[in-house]
């Protein structure tokens, strides 16, 4: 009985030796796959960092998001596939080399800009189309174009417009050189009255006629 009780301990002992043996060298294959990736994930078109970007190993089903400088770093294997995405760049895949002899790889990843093309939006001010219907309804549609022209060309339209507009500046400055020219002809002397002007009194007739002052009392009044 002792000898088989020795040959079995023996058989197991080799067993257990071998099956670590074999867990140790799986072991060291797997640490050896293993590399710390790590980058800057950066715009194409402006060189700055894409906060918040997303990096997804696509062989593990995990990853991680880079921070508010664009940096990220997590372990992964070589030979994986690795996505990035971001909102508003187009996605990026990157192969991690399956040769590589050190044990971290490092990478700055660029991502282009990506234009989206949103559908056009009509904003309408009525929430409802009940309201819309009753506005539409009470619209108060505007005159065609020959009758707001025979509006705006109307003469005593254009009259009262024109008693009611003040002067602009180049006739304000028309007539303080006209005042400024009346008191040269006069400096030095007694100013002359205009009562005793002819044509002053030529133009007063006729503006009398005409009926300017009734004209521009009737303004006077309105504004009033």
């Amino acid at each position: 009985m002792k000898p088989c009780k020795l040959l079995f301990t023996t058989i197991v002992v080799l067993f257990c030796i071998c099956l670590g043996n074999s867990k140790t060298a799986s072991a060291q294959q797997t640490n050896s796959r293993l590399v710390q990736f790590s980058g800057i994930v950066m715009a194409a078109d402006s060189l700055t960092p894409v906060m918040y970007a997303n990096i997804w190993d696509k062989n593990l089903r995990r990853g991680t998001v880079s921070n508010a400088q664009g940096f990220f770093s997590f372990v992964a294997y070589k030979g994986d596939t690795v996505l990035f995405s971001a909102v508003g760049y187009q996605k990026a895949k990157l192969v991690i080399p399956p040769n590589l002899d050190d044990s971290f790889y490092t990478v700055i990843q660029f991502l282009k800009t990506d234009t989206v093309l949103l559908p056009t939006a009509i904003i309408y001010p009525w929430p409802t189309p009940q309201e819309f219907k009753q506005a539409f309804l009470s619209l108060n549609i505007p005159d065609d174009d020959i009758t707001r022209a025979h509006k705006n060309l109307d003469r005593e339209r254009i009259q009262q417009l024109s008693l009611a507009m003040k002067m602009d500046g180049s006739e304000n400055f028309d007539y303080q050189m006209r005042q400024y020219s009346q008191n040269l002809y006069s400096m030095g002397q007694t100013p002359h009255m205009r009562i005793f002007d002819v044509f002053a009194w030529a133009e007063f007739f006729k503006a009398l006629k005409r009926g300017d002052f009734k004209n521009k009392y009737k303004g006077y009044d309105k504004d009033n």
